[in-house]
């Protein structure tokens, strides 16, 4: 079997297959991004922009196929999946729109006569390595920035979202983008690490795993290539007190279980202080009971979607059984599906032994793992204890109580009363282990560009 493929996760059923490509043929693309940036860095921002903005349209002109795809792919609700088509063209019209406001060249005071300027430039090809949980998302908050500003996309996306790769590319092209401006790749680990040794390519970006970033840094740094690494987050969301603690609960459980609880700034970790600990705990064993599994392009009231693959499921069921080994309780859900379909329920995990392996493990299903505090002060030390630092958030009705304690997050994202505000014009990124870099938002532009000088001497 190809490692490229459609593999229906509710099924197991290998629908499609792709070939790899031959190292000529990864030799080619690099040649055609690297001659199709040195066009389209001296195409008019404005014409780049608007090419951009076509692509956003398309999205949404073609939403019923890129939802449809991504839905067989990783086995994404329809209505999920309707919903990432939607964010990932606002991205990229975000980008059509603003972008050259934001690549703007601004001056600077100058001690020395003369005049200086600060200029935002391209710097070339780059290469993206996407991965699966977000097909369209993850790619339109790498590309469509870099477009604008006048630099070239490769994209090696992960081995289970082919059509849907396919389909970006696509639109890419019909929207205007030169040939070679963006290609998808059907790439291996070996042609990755040529790719970003190659002196035409001169930068990458990462969203994945710890493990994958720490190889893609390495091979980045080796080579005195840019590098944005967005990995891992076992992000905390903080409770402290509500006068509705059932709706807090779902709004926590809605969270944690979207896309199956594979979203890497998902509220992994529920800290919730004592007073209100059984409510809040009731509250989601509730909402984890009596559910079923569904048909992802059917999905009907009280059914739960399969997680990308079968291994994938198995990794999440050996975890949560790892940590009642070592201590913890499952309340509710915690069920592996007999196979080959990749199905595990929705499952409500306390008690999780601070000193455990387990602890400072991410979970990348659908498991709500809950934590009982009896201090503010308890409450951030158990949020900072944490390798990760990608996002967080705090709720209160007193918010300057909420924002005391969000302030000193040790993440790259923190939020008061809501788990995560996602919007085009949000940076996004992580501390600590979560990587380094941001996407999305006005500096989301910032990080593959030449912030050249430029001084007229008078």
């Amino acid at each position: 079997m190809s490692n490229y493929r459609v593999q229906n996760p509710a099924t197991g059923e290998v629908v499609e297959e792709f070939t790899e490509a031959t190292d000529a043929q990864i030799d080619t693309a690099v040649s055609a991004a690297h001659a199709a940036y040195l066009s389209w860095k001296d195409t008019d921002i404005q014409e780049r922009a608007a090419i951009v903005r076509r692509a956003a349209a398309l999205f949404m002109e073609r939403k019923d196929e890129l939802a449809a795809a991504i839905c067989l792919e990783m086995g994404k609700s329809m209505a999920e999946s309707y919903d990432e088509v939607e964010f990932a063209a606002d991205i990229i019209d975000y980008y059509g729109v603003h972008g050259p406001t934001l690549a703007t060249d601004y001056q600077i005071p100058s001690t020395i006569p003369g005049t200086a300027r600060i200029e935002a430039l391209p710097v070339g090809a780059l290469l993206g390595v996407m991965p699966w949980n977000f097909p369209y998302y993850q790619v339109a908050r790498f590309a469509a920035p870099n477009l604008v500003l006048g630099n070239t996309i490769m994209l090696k996306h992960a081995d289970v979202c082919g059509r849907s790769a396919l389909l970006i590319e696509d639109i890419f092209r019909e929207a205007g983008v030169p040939e070679g401006g963006y290609s998808h790749l059907f790439a291996n680990h070996d042609q990755i690490a040529s790719i970003i040794a190659d002196p035409r390519v001169q930068g990458v970006s990462l969203t994945g795993s710890e493990r994958a970033g720490a190889i893609i840094g390495a091979q980045a740094g080796r080579n005195l290539k840019k590098a944005v690494l967005e990995l891992g987050g076992i992000d905390p969301m903080v409770v402290l007190d509500s006068d509705d603690v059932a709706a807090v609960a779902r709004e926590a459980w809605e969270f944690r279980v979207y896309n199956a609880g594979q979203v890497c700034n998902s509220n992994k970790r529920l800290i919730v202080m004592a007073d209100i600990y059984e409510e809040f705990v009731a509250e989601l064993v509730r909402l984890a009971t009596d559910l079923a599994p569904g048909d992802p392009a059917h999905l009907g009231e009280g059914e739960y979607v399969p997680l990308s693959s079968r291994a994938a499921a198995e990794t999440v069921d050996a975890q949560v059984r790892k940590a009642v080994a070592e201590g913890a309780k499952v309340l509710a859900g915690g069920d592996l599906s007999a196979g080959p379909g990749a199905y595990y329920s929705p499952t409500v995990l306390v008690d999780v032994p601070r000193n455990s392996q387990s602890y400072g493990e991410e979970i990348f299903g659908p498991v709500a793992t809950v934590y009982k505090v009896s201090s503010d002060a308890e409450a951030l030390e158990l949020a900072n204890d944490c390798a990760l630092g990608l996002g967080g958030s705090v709720f209160s009705t007193d918010e300057a109580r909420a924002d005391k304690v969000a302030a000193q997050l040790e993440v790259g994202m923190t939020h008061v009363n809501t788990i995560a505000a996602e919007a085009a014009e949000m940076p996004f990124g992580g501390v600590k282990r979560s990587g380094f870099g941001r996407e999305m938002g006005p500096i989301g532009m910032g990080e593959f560009v030449n912030k050249r000088l430029h001084f007229i001497a008078r």
